[in-house]
């Protein structure tokens, strides 16, 4: 994999970490949603309405086209996994934001994830 192509996916990732960041921030403005059927319609016009909310759904449509840009590059068996690195993003930027948990066994979730891109990354080279 060239440095164009993992730059593609990384970006795309980061944004699609970055969505769901947002997203999180928006559930908690908007705090609990009642779905039940006469609430539906509030319960949309709430989630629209909501800066971050629509900033995540933003987030992943730039990252959905630059995703699509990756994949005419590299080879899907490649990239999907490189999504992972999500999750990394994810556990410590909620750690930060949002006070989540990162305890040991997460962190050593996170150094697994961490091992196989660094591995992932390296087959496309023909290591």
């Amino acid at each position: 994999m060239n440095a164009a192509s993992f730059s593609l996916i990384l970006a795309g990732v980061v944004l699609n970490a970055g969505a769901q960041l947002l997203l999180k921030a928006g559930a908690v403005r908007v705090g609990p949603l009642d779905l039940h059927l006469g609430r539906l319609a509030s319960a949309a016009v709430e989630l629209a309405s909501s800066g971050p909310i629509l900033a995540g759904l933003a987030c992943y449509g730039v990252s959905v086209v630059l995703w699509i840009a990756a994949l005419t590059r590299v080879e899907v068996s490649l990239a999907y996994p490189m999504l992972s690195i999500g999750y990394v993003i994810n556990a410590i930027a909620a750690w930060m934001l949002f006070g989540e948990s990162l305890n040991g066994m997460r962190v050593a979730g996170i150094g697994v994830i961490i091992v196989g891109v660094f591995l992932l990354a390296r087959s496309g080279h023909g290591a």
